[in-house]
């Protein structure tokens, strides 16, 4: 995608060049292909001509009598901005009376490539922030002398691996949490070196904490989330500053597995069966539970995590509980018969382990 024109944009100039010269109109990327068109059928297609125009940053006019692969008589004009080709303008009919329309077209999409730039530089810093943080997440397009700009001066660095931090905030009292929260927040940011964050409405903060920062001062956000009952605390995968989405994506798996857990913080890296368990729906959830636990009392429950947490040793779990060995196999058969599934073997065991962590 062009980063200083979108394909939604480049469909609205091609559209409004058509209403005034009624041919059909092309918007071309410098590689050849067509990616706005007022021709639906042309959209994805290669115009050889266009592919030169760029190549060579003239205007090149077709005749009826040539022949080219994806071309048709028209004018393809250059777009350049910052003193380089960006795309091209290509109209259908004869160069002759269509060739001013061509330099219309031009001159409009420098018009809004300029508005659009302008725009994004008068934002304000906390805008900017969520500007970029979200393109970044969203993988769009950012005008790139924009992002690095930006990045520097928020001292972030290209060659650095960063977290995406998610905070949530659990709001059940009624009271709005996220204004108490945010001056604390933001001195949290403060002490973890937090430059690039914004917040995502309805409950979540988003930010970017660099990987050396947070191998040095983990501690600070496990603290803030014992300290907070109402937040949950998660963090992604390290990750360069322009892969921050895929960083996104882990800290959104590790916000997840805190769903049916009493803890409030998670890190992606740290995670192993809670992964599976936060890809499960909740009707998944409980038809397993019910297959496996759903016959069995507590008090077997609780039998069982203790002789799992002696790694199913018959001893251990004998001088913990302080159970005759015989007691305890019987009790083992027990659950065997309840919920068909024996302690003492191994695939089954797994299983039991499974839904007692789920």
């Amino acid at each position: 995608m062009n980063p200083y024109i979108n394909r939604a944009l480049a469909q609205q100039i091609v559209d409004t060049v058509k209403d005034l010269c009624g041919q059909n109109v092309n918007f071309i990327d410098c590689s050849g292909m067509i990616f706005a068109s007022t021709d639906k059928d042309r959209i994805g297609s290669f115009h050889e001509i266009g592919r030169q125009a760029a190549e060579s940053g003239s205007v090149i006019e077709v005749n009826e009598n040539d022949h080219f692969t994806g071309t048709q008589q028209g004018v393809n004009l250059p777009i350049y901005h910052n003193h380089s080709v960006i795309a091209v303008i290509g109209i259908t009919g004869d160069p002759d009376k269509i060739k001013k329309y061509a330099h219309l077209a031009e001159r409009i999409t420098r018009l809004l490539i300029r508005e659009k730039e302008l725009d994004a530089f008068s934002r304000t810093e906390a805008e900017k922030k969520s500007y970029v943080l979200r393109r970044l997440l969203d993988q769009e397009e950012i005008h790139p002398q924009y992002l690095e700009e930006n990045l520097k001066k928020w001292g972030i660095s290209e060659n650095a691996s960063y977290h995406l931090l998610r905070v949530q905030v659990q709001n059940h009292t009624g009271v709005p949490e996220n204004a108490v929260l945010e001056p604390r927040l933001h001195q949290l940011f403060l002490k973890l070196n937090i430059t690039l964050y914004t917040f995502l409405y309805p409950d979540q903060y988003v930010a970017v904490l660099e990987h050396s920062v947070f191998l040095s001062r983990k501690q600070l956000l496990k603290a803030f989330a014992e300290d907070h009952s109402l937040v949950r605390i998660a963090l992604g995968n390290a990750a360069p500053i322009r892969q921050i989405s895929d960083s996104a994506l882990a800290a959104s798996a590790a916000l997840k597995s805190l769903e049916h857990k009493t803890e409030n913080y998670a890190e992606y890296d740290e995670l192993t069966l809670d992964l599976i368990f936060s890809s499960m729906d909740q009707k998944t959830r409980e038809s397993f539970l019910k297959k496996t636990l759903g016959s069995l009392p507590q008090k077997d429950r609780e039998l069982l995590e203790i002789y799992f947490d002696c790694g199913m040793s018959l001893k251990n779990t004998c001088e913990k509980t302080f159970l005759h060995k015989n007691t305890l196999q019987y009790r083992l058969n027990q659950i065997h018969q309840r919920c068909g599934y024996n302690p003492r073997r191994f695939q089954d065991a797994v299983l039991l382990y499974l839904a007692l962590k789920l």
